[in-house]
């Protein structure tokens, strides 16, 4: 089962549309969008721009990268504002460190580890954060769900990306980069800081609670439960 993304426009950070589909293995996964090798398109002299503190060429590298970025930081945080604040602060980190980048991976894996890591941050942050004293979860649940861009609301319980996020986050980077992106696990490893055969199995793992879920009927917050028990 391969997990089949329809993105909508990045500018508003959201997903218009997710559907699921059957296809084929990523056995022969590759690092293209639109028969084109991202990692190759932005000039070398553009970069060694970049590198120097140009802020137009860096301006220029980040943007050709930056629908990818923000599929990705978007699924792990589902949050408009905070994916945006995640972003920035990664673009820092990318213009700060860019000096120091050697090209031992492309330069697009540099940028979307970058990315992944901050991400994880804010989820860290996130999560030590405290909630409103008393407040209902459900009650909490149901502001948040009133407040997003109807655009990209979730649609039903087995709306793809409600079942995205009841899945561990190393898991939804996996599988949002190798089907949603294209990444090949040799350059997802390098991205979340793992072996191929780990993003192998990462892969693998979310795929089967995708279908489960899919096939069952089971509520994203039943689906985590089920399957870890399993």
């Amino acid at each position: 089962m391969t997990v089949a993304f329809a993105v909508g426009s990045a500018a508003g950070v959201g997903l218009a549309a997710t559907s699921v589909a059957k296809a084929g293995g990523l056995d022969t996964a590759i690092d293209e969008v639109d028969g084109r090798r991202p990692g190759s398109e932005v000039a070398d002299t553009v970069i060694a721009a970049a590198r120097r503190g140009d802020h137009q060429a860096f301006t220029a590298l980040v943007s050709h990268y930056d629908d990818r970025l923000r599929v990705l930081a978007f699924h792990l945080l589902h949050d408009p504002e905070t994916t945006r604040d995640a972003l920035q602060d990664a673009y820092v980190k990318a213009y700060v460190g860019l000096s120091g980048f050697r090209g031992e991976s492309e330069l697009g894996t540099w940028l979307h580890r970058i990315v992944y890591t901050t991400c994880l941050n804010h989820l860290r942050s996130i999560a030590r954060r405290p909630g409103p004293v008393g407040e209902n979860p459900d009650v909490r649940e149901e502001r948040d769900e009133a407040g997003r861009d109807p655009a990209d609301a979730v649609a039903s319980a087995l709306d793809l990306e409600s079942l995205l996020r009841s899945l561990p986050t190393e898991q939804r980077a996996a599988v949002v980069l190798v089907d949603a992106l294209g990444v090949s696990y040799v350059k997802t490893a390098e991205i979340l800081g793992v072996a191929p055969g780990t993003v192998a199995s990462l892969v693998a793992s979310a795929r089967v609670k995708l279908r489960r879920a899919l096939t069952t009927g089971d509520a994203p917050t039943t689906l985590k439960d089920r399957t870890e028990a399993s």
